[in-house]
């Protein structure tokens, strides 16, 4: 309101106002332990997902190769087609009751045509965590093919508490990588604030700018009057953002326990808003099929984990029997989902006769 107030109306600069990137460079160094010039390397975005969008287009040359590893959130795939490139799929892999990197499949991935690596951890959809063994072999193999790599780490702050204790950790921390690591984040996720739109990308001054030249033909600018408000909070709430992750850490508990209660086969959640869940143990074996019929028949949105995935992978019925579901809601809110969704013990969404499949 006082940015507002005071004329913060128009144009904001092209790389976003000086305090805020003063700001997000701090926050980094603070954090992280990482170094980037406010005035060279840090760009604003409007949101994580322009960022994303501007890295590839703007350093991706048409033709060659990006690899996702997957699932992967949907706006990825799009925008390497955008930058007329090809996206070559590595999935991740069931590991007890979570999921793994497959870093030799990712190593058999990259060939003379692979330009760039898009990474997400804290991982939506699945909530994984990349250890800091996985994170140095994606550093090694990156390295020696000399990769681009894109990281989107806008749910840095949300990772959770657990028998694994793991931390984020920044792939442009890792030896070899600051030079080739575009790091993006947002206050989307960091502050709660979704509908602002500020988001942001770190890296090597040369590998910003052709973001930036990008993003010129995105949005041009944007969110002037969120930009200040950005830069306060990235410089004082540290504690506001501490006490969000214990939040949310005790949602995600209570929506896991009450879905293990109804049925569910529920997998480790170390990050993100997100757990996914399996209803096979219900007698649903079609997650698409399961998420469609699930608001009308019981009244609670879910997503199928296949949503996230390339239509034609060989491997996709590895993830059709999963479905995500998202825990960043009000207690009451997620008591009154658990308690619709224990509707599914009796049957409440038809399953099909496989007599007539």
């Amino acid at each position: 309101q006082d940015a507002i107030a005071h004329g913060a109306n128009q144009y904001p600069p092209g790389l976003g106002i000086e305090p805020l990137r003063q700001a997000i460079a701090a926050q980094r160094r603070r954090h992280f332990g990482i170094e980037y010039d406010p005035d060279t390397e840090v760009l604003v975005t409007v949101g994580a997902t322009e960022a994303i969008a501007a890295a590839v287009i703007g350093l991706v040359e048409p033709g060659s190769e990006v690899v996702l590893i997957e699932p992967f959130y949907d706006s990825y795939s799009p925008v390497v087609a955008m930058a007329g490139a090809h996206r070559v799929a590595v999935p991740l892999v069931p590991d007890g009751r979570g999921f793994a990197l497959d870093a030799d499949a990712l190593r058999r991935a990259v060939t003379p045509r692979t330009r760039a690596l898009i990474v997400n951890s804290p991982h939506n959809p699945t909530g994984t965590v990349l250890s800091a063994a996985e994170l140095a072999a994606i550093a090694e193999i990156a390295a020696a093919a000399d990769l681009l790599v894109i990281t989107d780490e806008v749910y840095e702050h949300l990772v959770f508490d657990g028998p694994g204790g793991r931390k984020h950790l920044p792939l442009a921390g890792f030896d070899g990588m600051a030079e080739r690591t575009i790091t993006i984040s947002s206050a989307a996720k960091m502050f709660n604030c979704t509908g602002w739109k500020i988001g942001w990308a770190c890296g090597p001054a040369q590998l910003v700018a052709g973001i930036r030249a990008a993003k010129q033909y995105l949005s041009y600018v944007g969110g002037a009057p969120f930009q200040p408000a950005v830069a306060l909070a990235l410089d004082t709430e540290d504690a506001w953002v501490a006490d969000l992750r214990r939040t949310l850490q005790a949602r995600r508990d209570r929506l896991s326990a009450g879905l293990t209660e109804i049925g569910f086969a529920v997998h480790d959640s170390d990050g993100s808003y997100f757990l996914c869940a399996d209803p096979r143990p219900l007698g649903y074996d079609d997650s698409t099929a399961f998420c469609a019929a699930l608001p009308e028949e019981v009244g609670v949105a879910a997503i199928p984990m296949s949503a996230f995935c390339d239509p034609a992978a060989p491997y996709l019925d590895v993830w059709n029997h999963l479905v995500r579901f998202t825990f960043c809601k009000r207690d009451d809110t997620l008591d009154e989902a658990i308690r619709r969704l224990g509707a599914l013990r009796g049957g409440a969404i038809t399953r099909p006769d496989p007599r007539h499949a």
